[in-house]
Formats: C-alpha cells, structure tokens, sequence
C-alpha cells in the first residue's frame, strides 16, 4: 500500500490522499518509487477542479515526478534508475506522481541529471523546465546577453522565478514584474536587476508603445502578453508559456509587421525527447542549486490539497516540493 492524491467525480468532485495499491497503478512499462512530486499551476487547477484539466476519472494528481525505477520492462531502464517524468499527460489522461509510486511508460522519462537530488530536480519541476525551454526559445532566435532589459513577468511564480534566476545567471539585465512588492529583495535575490508592478501591464494597452524589452518570458497571457509584445524593441523576441491573466490575447498585428518582433510558443507538455534532455542538461549547467532552497519550500502529500487552493489564490512564491519519502 501506498498514499495517493485521487481525485474523483462520481458525480460530485473530491480531491483527498488515500491508500491505494499496485492495482490502481496505470498501464506503463516502468515503475517508479516516488522520491518527490512538485505542485505546478495546472496540478492546482486539478486538485481545486477550477478547470477541465483532469479527462480521465478516477485520476491521481501530479504532473511531475522524480524517482528510483523498481521494476522495468522497458530496455531503456533499469532497476535503480533515476528519473524525472514531467508533462506527456501525467495527471490529465494518465495516473500521476502525486504518490508513493506511478507506472509510466518508458519514453517519457529522462534521466535525472546528477547536479540534482530528486527533491532539487522537483523544485525546478516542470515550471523550472519550461523557464528552460523559453530561455533556449531567445536563444534560437539570437537573443543575447547585453542586448538589452529582459522582461520577466509573473516573476514570482515557478516559471517566473526560474526565469529570472537562469537569465541572470547567464549575464542579462532582467526585470521581474509581479503584483507582490514585499517580494522585491526575493527578486534581486535570484538576479533581477529591476521590479515593476504587474498593474503597468496588465490594463488594456495601446497597439505600440515605447520600446523597452531586448525579449520577454511571459507565463501570464491575456493583456499582460499583449503589452509586453507592445512594448519589445524592434527585431526582439517574446517566450510565451502561461496564461495566469487569462487565455486571450487582444493584440494587433503592428509590433510584429512595424518592429519585426517574434512571437515564440514554448510547450512542455508534449516536447521532443532531445529537447527536454537539452533543456535538463543546460539547467544543471545553468541554474545554481543553492537557489532551489530559495526559490522552493517543501510539504507533505497530506498538505498538497491545502496548497493547491493557496496557490489558485495567488498566495505562493516560487516551486513547492511535495516530499515522499520520511
């Protein structure tokens, strides 16, 4: 027997951590004990049932996990293996790692990079990876250090705050925007240079406005993402991956045809092996570990339902690591 958070709909919705058994395992062909899981907005947006994220009933949380392989059918793992799984429908479609164990299939994992601990690998998760996957985004399009401010917007979230520990790191100037100013001195902490208040953002804006941004990471939507791509520099480019603001995007197309910006979509869900092994090996390379202990905080699974609800209401800063194991 293990704990899991299940969540069901029978008719009614409830989220709880129960013990289950291997027989509520998912079909796969690699078992993982679970060292650690991680709570993502969307895990939240599940737990809290505040969107159809879950498609498949009953369902465990957790898109994200980080284990030890203790049985495999796969020829690409081993017994003893480290692994992290993050995205591919985990937690959605497929039972997830917000529990004791989680059977998986084989090509969704990567090996856990050696830079981490199972908990370090969860406090980066799958908003620390896909912080990576927009950085590499700018990258691909010729954004470099000392071209200019880089704006980071929802800075204090999980994509956020990795963001801006990554991109300071690698020599830009960023911004970091957020609506929580007793958070500035954790900004300056990770690297930001510069705090703004997300309300200069946020409010339907003009179609141009005053070049400010060499690039952008925004993790928001909506007219945040609208004013941030009315505001890059001309030939600069914006990583868009969240929609905390909301899904629409009430834009024109005039700074894309009269500053030849670039609109870059960044997905984790579904991304190609080769790129999350990119994205993993560049942030251990990139990303100090000490700063995981200031960017996550650490709970028990029998706190995770409690957690997701504060998180919905704006009210964590940074990773939280749901820890597995005693």
């Amino acid at each position: 027997m293990f704990q899991a958070l299940v969540l069901e709909k029978n008719p009614d919705f409830s989220a709880s951590v129960r013990a289950v058994d291997d027989s509520f395992l998912a079909d796969g062909d690699v078992t993982i004990e679970v060292e650690a899981s991680t709570l993502n907005y969307k895990d939240a947006l599940a737990i809290t049932n505040r969107a159809p994220v879950v498609r498949s009933w009953p369902m465990v949380a957790g898109i994200d996990g980080s284990g030890i392989v203790v049985d495999s059918t796969s020829a690409c793992w081993k017994v003893g293996d480290a692994v992290v799984l993050n995205g591919f429908g985990v937690g959605e479609t497929h039972k997830g790692c917000l529990a004791g164990k989680a059977r998986l299939k084989g090509e969704w994992l990567i090996r856990r990079p050696p830079a981490f601990s199972g908990k370090q690998a969860m406090a980066i998760g799958t908003a620390g990876y896909t912080a990576m996957l927009c950085v590499l985004a700018l990258e691909r399009h010729g954004v470099k250090p000392g071209d200019g401010q880089v704006l980071v917007t929802g800075a204090t979230g999980g994509v956020g705050s990795v963001a801006t520990a990554l991109l300071a790191r690698l020599g830009h100037q960023v911004v970091a925007a957020t609506g929580k100013a007793a958070q500035g001195d954790y900004l300056r902490g990770l690297g930001a240079t510069g705090v703004i208040d997300r309300a200069e953002l946020a409010a339907p804006g003009k179609p141009l406005q005053k070049e400010r941004w060499a690039a952008v990471v925004d993790a928001v939507g909506s007219h945040t993402l609208a004013n941030a791509c009315a505001q890059v520099r001309y030939g600069g480019a914006v990583a868009a991956c969240g929609l905390a603001q909301g899904m629409d995007f009430p834009v024109t197309v005039a700074p894309f045809i009269l500053r030849s910006i670039a609109l870059l979509g960044v997905d984790s869900v579904l991304a190609p092996l080769a790129l999350r092994e990119q994205a993993w090996a560049r942030l251990a390379r990139d990303l100090e570990p000490a700063l995981l202990d200031t960017i996550s905080t650490e709970i028990a699974l029998q706190d995770a339902v409690a957690a997701a609800q504060r998180l919905m209401a704006g009210q964590v800063r940074g990773r939280i690591v749901v820890g597995m194991r005693a």
